[in-house]
């Protein structure tokens, strides 16, 4: 058999087991939503309801070309026979990680002869390579989200990985010598060991719960130049890759209870958490208390008198519109009002008729507490300034007794005495702006009590 042989069979052999596959998932039963167990997969519910864990065994061929191309000296290639185990953990519905094994060997031959450059450009004819592999792969499912059918018969999947090759060539050449690697220095043991990285895919079709047949195929890419034994002129690395075509079964183990991660269709799952008969009684039982409570409510808010209680607590039902009522609903007796003009303190003689707006504030001997007889000229000076939305400079002064810093320090707070008044009586903070003089700027002799009398003060400044 050769190599378009081979591809013509194996395309064959797949496009066969597909169909079976998808005419299996078609027949699957539509309503299924229970585990083999009886019991409902739950979203979110973790690895532990599935079983994860499952082990292969395979049988296929192998040959030294792969399907995406490549050089190969040797141009005409044998099949020869391949197997291998896995052991796999499904991580997620979707990934898993799997651990292969793989043997065989590999043949090819030359009618014309391939020359090999590491031994003085001798012509070889064929060559038969025995190998076998240890690999870790990840594999992605990507059939076993449905959004057509609740249970698949098929799934797809990817792979890709690392691990090691480990190979044996053996050399046959057109004067009838053989080299065989095996006989390395004498040990007939040796194994060249190299990088190899496998990528594959395929089709696994779900025979039960536990078991599937698997059809795939893996390219493995090793990293060297020694996989037929013959070493061409400028080192060919392309010519050292394999193909892997191959069948074989897969047995999912642990309880019996639960179903396979692998197989797992979380669209399905969604869907009975949804549409869960015990939910869907739940949130009906949930609409009525909820019904009962808005009925509640709506008796709380029932007022038929229109006096702003609700029947439920008016003690005086049917008042009178407009009637005036307490939290009973029960007319309340309003009493006449109060003359709080007998209250209202009288005005001093004469301040009221002196006070102008924007007049000095005058204070006492080294202090800054407003006097009584100033709030006359505050009032009027607040109204103003909110009237007319002006703003309005504080200058604080003093008399000269004292050290000029402390006059400093008292004129300042004097000013700030007028800025907290008037902000308290509704001026805007940032409309009133403090400077202190301190005894500068006299506007009367210091040397006399009624000059200094008079220096103690604040003047406005309006803007």
């Amino acid at each position: 058999m050769n190599y378009s042989t081979l591809k013509k069979t194996a395309v064959l052999s797949f496009v066969s087991l597909m169909a079976v596959g998808m005419a299996k998932a078609q027949t699957t039963t539509a309503d299924t939503s229970k585990m083999s167990s009886g019991t409902t997969a739950k979203v979110f519910g973790g690895t532990s309801q599935y079983n994860t864990w499952s082990v292969g065994v395979n049988v296929g061929a192998l040959t030294p070309n792969v399907f995406t191309g490549g050089v190969n000296e040797f141009n005409s290639n044998k099949i020869a026979i391949g197997y291998g185990v896995s052991l796999k953990d499904q991580v997620t519905h979707s990934f898993g990680l799997q651990l292969d094994f793989h043997g065989g060997q590999l043949e090819g031959t030359s009618a014309n002869g391939v020359p090999d450059h590491e031994d003085g450009g001798k012509l070889a004819t064929s060559f038969t390579t025995s190998l076998f592999s240890g690999t870790l792969s990840g594999v992605w499912n990507f059939g076993n989200v449905s959004f057509l059918h609740r249970t698949n018969g098929i799934n797809f999947y990817l792979s890709g990985g690392a691990g090691l090759s480990f190979y044996q060539p053996k050399v046959t050449y057109a004067d009838g010598s053989v080299i065989n690697w095996a006989d390395y220095n004498g040990s007939t043991s040796h194994r060249v060991k190299e990088l190899v990285l496998p990528f594959g895919g395929g089709a696994k079709f779900k025979l039960s719960d536990q078991l599937d047949l698997n059809l795939g195929y893996t390219e493995n890419f090793v990293d060297g130049f020694n996989l037929t034994g013959v070493e061409r002129s400028g080192n060919y690395p392309a010519e050292d890759k394999y193909g892997y075509g191959y069948v074989g079964l897969e047995y999912t183990f642990g309880s019996k209870s639960k179903p396979s991660l692998e197989w797992a269709n979380p669209v399905a799952m969604m869907y009975d958490e949804l549409y869960d008969a015990a939910l869907r009684q739940e949130v009906e039982a949930l609409k009525g208390r909820v019904a009962n409570v808005e009925t509640a409510v709506n008796d709380l808010k029932k007022d038929s008198d229109g006096d702003g209680v609700s029947d439920q607590f008016d003690k005086c039902p049917n008042t009178p519109a407009g009637t005036v009522v307490d939290g009973s609903g029960c007319p309340l007796v309003i009493p006449p009002p109060i003359d709080t003009s007998l209250f209202m303190r009288k005005p001093i003689a004469g301040a009221a008729a002196a006070a102008t707006a924007y007049s000095n504030i005058q204070f006492e001997f080294d202090s800054s507490v407003l006097k009584t007889s100033s709030y006359p000229i505050l009032d009027l000076t607040s109204a103003d300034l909110r009237a007319t939305k002006a703003s309005a400079e504080l200058d604080g002064f003093a008399s000269s007794e004292g050290t000029a810093a402390h006059n400093m320090r008292l004129s300042r707070d004097r000013a700030n005495s007028v800025k907290t008044y008037l902000v308290n009586s509704g001026v805007e903070a940032r409309k009133l702006k403090v400077k202190a003089y301190g005894e500068t700027h006299p506007v009367a002799d210091n040397s006399t009590e009624a000059g200094r009398i008079l220096n103690r003060r604040v003047e406005f400044k309006k803007k």
